[in-house]
């Protein structure tokens, strides 16, 4: 009899895990996946730390998360400053003064402030109803048209203005000439990659893998006096009130003999005819070195195509619009009526969560077990 089964070995149920053992409990950590570490698991090809399942780049001004992670890694000085790719044309992301000045040829904050105000008067946007006027008012028409609006809708699968404000309200905007694209005390990579960080974290707790635990629900419930449950909350009720809706990712993937294919780890490309939405570049998130400090040969490059989730697919970004959020709301009360189990996690609790804050809230979450 295990005190707790945790159902998902990302990091929400990694960090679980970790705590519960010990704090003394007897711990089993389950998995439909052939690995751990969820989607950040990071494999290694050509030398190369590949992010399977697209970019993960750690940031946090959590300084207790930043220590805690810290105990079972090291962590390179890796700074996100992606590229915008609009039809050749290069901006720096996030918008800064580099992308104001390539884009109107202001050199000063203020002239670049005015210019910004100038568009959202002309677009009569007071108080933002949607993504596009949410896009207009922090960074005028002329930067959504080029580096906003075709990105966000090959991502979204949606024209903006049927998305809300709140998606694009974190983005970055800088009347600085900062690249920095996080604006965050700590900041990197774990050196040798996320599957390493995660399988330090779960060293001497008990994992099984290409394990499907809904396929036999009942019979794990039976094993433990608690579960925790990092699946979509969705599916663990068969889906009785109908799907949540996700995006999904795709990726091409291709390993090429070349020192350097584009010369950064993130390329956007923000214009609607090009149909993948970013190129990754796996080995600028660790310099384009190996292990010894040599540079790598060759190169790994993700091509990335956003699509509606359909049942089988991955899923990665909740469609938190009205719909959806009250059709959780549903799943969560009949959550609440299991007494013995624990739901967690960007699927679980049907939250976008960066990597930070999925830690954090796991370490809240079992903290009473300490």
């Amino acid at each position: 009899m295990y005190d707790f089964i945790i159902i998902g070995a990302g990091l929400y149920g990694t960090v679980c895990a970790r705590q519960l053992a010990e704090a003394g409990m007897k711990v089993l950590v389950i998995d439909k996946r052939s690995h751990v570490a969820g989607n950040a698991y990071t494999k290694n090809v050509e030398g190369i730390n590949v992010h399977i399942y697209g970019a993960h780049i750690f940031h946090t001004n959590n300084k207790a998360v930043w220590d805690y992670v810290n105990k079972f890694t090291e962590f390179n000085r890796f700074t996100n400053s992606p590229v915008a790719d609009y039809k050749g044309e290069l901006y720096s992301l996030p918008f800064n003064m580099y992308t104001f000045n390539k884009i109107w040829g202001v050199r000063t904050p203020e002239e670049a402030a005015a210019k910004i105000a100038e568009q959202r008067k002309i677009a009569g946007v007071e108080i933002p109803k949607n993504l596009e006027e949410q896009a207009i008012s922090l960074v005028g028409i002329d930067i959504y048209e080029k580096l906003i609006k075709g990105y966000t809708q090959k991502q979204w699968g949606r024209a903006c203005d049927q998305l809300p404000a709140f998606i694009i309200k974190r983005l970055p905007v800088r009347f600085t000439y900062d690249n920095n694209y996080f604006d965050a005390r700590y900041q990197g990579i774990p050196i040798g990659g996320y599957t390493k960080m995660v399988e330090a974290m779960l060293s001497g707790i008990e994992i099984k893998l290409n394990c499907d635990y809904l396929k036999d629900k009942e019979s794990w419930n039976s094993q433990a006096k608690r579960i925790i449950y990092t699946g979509p909350i969705d599916a663990y009720f068969n889906y009785s009130l109908g799907y949540l809706e996700y995006r999904s990712v795709r990726f091409e993937n291709e390993t090429l003999d070349m020192l350097n294919f584009q010369g950064n780890a993130v390329v956007n490309y923000t214009d609607e005819e090009t149909k993948w939405t970013r190129i990754i570049e796996h080995k600028w998130f660790e310099f384009g070195k190996d292990e010894s400090g040599q540079d790598i040969p060759k190169t790994v490059i993700s091509r990335e195509y956003s699509s509606e989730w359909r049942p089988g697919d991955e899923p990665y970004y909740p469609v938190n619009d009205k719909k959806n959020i009250e059709l959780y709301k549903n799943y969560k009360e009949m959550a609440d009526n299991e007494s013995n189990v624990i739901f967690g996690g960007r699927l679980g609790e049907y939250k976008y969560y960066d990597m930070d804050q999925v830690i954090d809230a796991a370490l809240r979450r079992v903290a009473c077990y300490g």
